[in-house]
């Protein structure tokens, strides 16, 4: 099949949900990846935060060879009980902060965020749950009710009531408007499809002890800058906020569709049987992948490399900044979670489609803005390809390019 022939078989058939790139990908490697004819590119966007190890990892393959030849889904599925699911679990409790002890799995991020969003509800018998501006939840009714962003909710009207939403990183408003009817707040670490937005240093563990002080519990969506995505295992870890759930997925799995929500002993006793569920919850095709996956980023110190490569970026990015002030307007990030703050949506939208010309995907964000979040395990010399290709496209930029 040519390239041609796949676009034209998926424009035919798929309801037009994306503006899609006019590339077809074959198949990928660690951070590369080449399309059917053959041209390589250098991924930046790690299938959206998905495939922390890179591309076709090994350490994913075997996962699944070698649990897909004893069972894929359990018999009543949820209702009997997994070796593979156990040794995920025990596993979970090593890295999770040390109240939230109770776990379940899900298929992606937007179902744990909605389930924490209900338990919430039936917990506290509150219903309002505050959000903040920016933020993203979830493309479900229910997260999307809880995203902070217009474009993702007004037009799926009647959207779920009993939200309401707060500045990011803005204390006095959240505590204004926390009340005796504030079931939940939730909050991301860092807001990532917001434009990796890092708040200050106190806000987290504020905010937490506000939410206690009030009766209300705190969800933490660690989707996006979960699993060393931020550095640490989680981005939670820089603070002394205690959440009582936290929701995760995206580098879970490497790119395996799972996802999980971890709550705390407490919440946990409020629940009882029939509370949630799910056919697919905690497969062990999807719990053994997980367990390779996070097994990886312990036993190689993923961490460290995250950490590393992030400077490096930064001291890259702050060098842009320096040399394109009449281009960026702000650059920033927390680990391999990065962001360059175009000047206007213009020249960050050529700056992507110069960089694609160029062989390198990246992620354009919040009109102005482009996203780099690559697989976790980078190399200094493919972060530093990468980042040439960038400036590149910056010095190649001219105002008058339509497209690359």
């Amino acid at each position: 099949m040519s390239t041609i022939e796949t676009i034209e078989i998926e424009d035919q058939s798929s309801p037009p949900f994306f503006s899609k790139i006019p590339v077809s990908i074959e198949r990928g490697e660690g951070v590369y990846c080449w399309d059917e004819e053959g041209k390589r590119f250098l991924d930046f966007t790690s299938g959206w935060g998905v495939t922390c190890l890179g591309h076709a990892s090994p350490v994913i393959s075997e996962a699944l060879l070698e649990q897909s030849r004893k069972i894929i889904q359990n018999p009543n599925s949820g209702l009997t009980y997994s070796p593979t699911r156990a040794k995920l679990l025990q596993l979970m409790w090593e890295i999770l902060p040390s109240n939230l002890t109770r776990i379940f799995f899900s298929n992606s991020g937007a179902e744990a965020n909605d389930a924490a969003i209900k338990l919430a509800r039936k917990v506290t018998g509150r219903l309002d749950v505050i959000s903040t501006h920016q933020s993203f939840h979830g493309r479900t009714i229910s997260t999307a009710s809880a995203t902070g962003q217009a474009k993702h909710r007004e037009k799926f009207n009647p959207l779920m009531p009993n939200y309401r939403f707060v500045p990011y990183n803005d204390l006095e408003s959240l505590k204004h408007n926390l009340d005796p009817s504030v079931a939940a707040v939730i909050l991301e670490p860092v807001q990532g499809e917001g434009g990796v937005q890092i708040p200050g240093d106190d806000y987290l563990e504020q905010v937490s002890a506000f939410c206690r002080n009030n009766g209300s519990l705190l969800i933490i969506d660690e989707v996006q800058t979960g699993f060393c995505r931020c550095g640490p295992m989680f981005a939670i870890s820089r603070t002394c906020a205690q959440p009582d759930f936290l929701t995760m997925a995206k580098g879970i799995a490497g790119g395996f569709p799972f996802g999980a929500f971890a709550l705390s002993e407490a919440v946990a006793a409020r629940l009882e049987a029939g509370d949630h569920g799910g056919t697919y919850c905690g497969n062990p095709l999807g719990c053994a992948v997980s367990y390779a996956v996070i097994r990886y980023l312990l036993d190689h110190q993923i961490q460290a490399n995250v950490q590393a490569m992030g400077k490096l970026a930064l001291q890259h990015m702050d060098q842009w900044k320096k040399a394109f002030p009449h281009l960026i307007a702000d650059v920033r990030g927390l680990g391999l979670l990065l962001a360059v703050e175009f000047q206007d949506e213009k020249t960050a939208t050529q700056i992507s489609d110069l960089c694609l010309a160029k062989g390198l995907f990246v992620r354009q964000t919040q009109g102005n803005m482009i996203r780099i979040f690559p697989a976790l395990n980078i190399k200094q010399e493919e972060l530093e390809e990468g980042l040439a290709i960038f400036r590149q496209a910056i010095e190649n930029y001219r105002p008058f390019i339509t497209g690359a």
